[in-house]
This record gives C-alpha cells, sequence and structure tokens, in this order.
C-alpha cells in the first residue's frame, strides 16, 4: 500500500497513484478534496516506499518508520504537537520512537514532515504500513500460479515506460 502512495516535489501533501496516462501518472490527492491530476515526467516523484532515513548502522525504510509510530499512538494521530514543539523536544520524542536514529543527518525538519504524512495516512485511512514483498500466501485451496507475479515498479520507473 505504501508504495503506491507518492510525494511530489513543488506540491504540499500526498497523492496516491491511480494510473498512467500517455506520458503521465494520474494521482489523486490525499485529503477530503480527493482531486486528481496528470503528473508530467518533468516533475520530481518519490514513492514513500523508496524513502528510509538514517540510523547507527543502516537505513531504516519509512514503512517501518511509521509502523514504529503506530506502536507508540496507535492507530491514531500522532499524540504530540510536532508542529509547534521546540527541536529539542521533538527530537526526543523521535528518539523515543526510534532510538538509534542518526541525529547529524535525520532534523527537526524531516521528523515533522514523517509525523505529518503519518497523521494524513492515519486521516484518511491509507494506513496499511505492511511489507509488499511479504504479500499472504494463498490458501491451500487455491491453486498456485504458474508464473510469479512481477514486483512492482518503482515510481520513478513508472513514467520512463
Amino acid at each position: 500500500m505504501i508504495n503506491e502512495i507518492l510525494t511530489i516535489s513543488g506540491k504540499p501533501g500526498l497523492y496516491k497513484l491511480l494510473t498512467r496516462g500517455r506520458g503521465a501518472l494520474i494521482v489523486e490527492n490525499i485529503d477530503e478534496t480527493k482531486k486528481r491530476l496528470p503528473i508530467q515526467a518533468t516533475d520530481k516523484i518519490v514513492g514513500l516506499g523508496d524513502i528510509s532515513i538514517f540510523t547507527d548502522d543502516k537505513e531504516m525504510p519509512l514503512r517501518l518508520v511509521f509502523q514504529a509510530i503506530e506502536d507508540k499512538c496507535g492507530k491514531n494521530a500522532v499524540d504530540f504537537d510536532y508542529k509547534k514543539s521546540a527541536d529539542d523536544k521533538l527530537c526526543k520524542f523521535f528518539g523515543s520512537i526510534i532510538p538509534d536514529y542518526d541525529r547529524d543527518r535525520v532534523y527537526p525538519s524531516h521528523m515533522r514532515k514523517i509525523f505529518g504524512w503519518y497523521d494524513l495516512l492515519v486521516k484518511y485511512g491509507e494506513n496499511d504500513f505492511s511489507d509488499p514483498s511479504q504479500a499472504s500466501e494463498p490458501a491451500a485451496s487455491e491453486p498456485a500460479a504458474s508464473e510469479p507475479a512481477a514486483s512492482e515498479p518503482a515510481a520513478s520507473e513508472l513514467l520512463s515506460r
């Protein structure tokens, strides 16, 4: 689910990938307007599934960060005023969720953006943060497919087709 959610440089908010059109992606704004619009190849598009944060020893996918926030806050919006809080309090709260985040490369602005994205996804029901590569196994009564399913292309690859 998180691989279908996009962020577009220069445009606020998050967008859900609907389909590919002729030379463009058709996306829907994740908010109350649900406005659909084409995104051209000249726009910088990044899928949330492709984003990671730095930790002390490796990178942590944003999906796992969202799962950690969900474990801390439940399936509700973040119960901390991340928009108006001081940077040191924000870092302390983020550290309570991801204790080993890289304090030199993850800035308070990144944390605010992550919390904002999380709140937006939870508010509009796009909060399936499960690993897409570990999709549920088919039931024993269902026949197995003869060919393996192709993996979902990254958002940057979608326009190059």
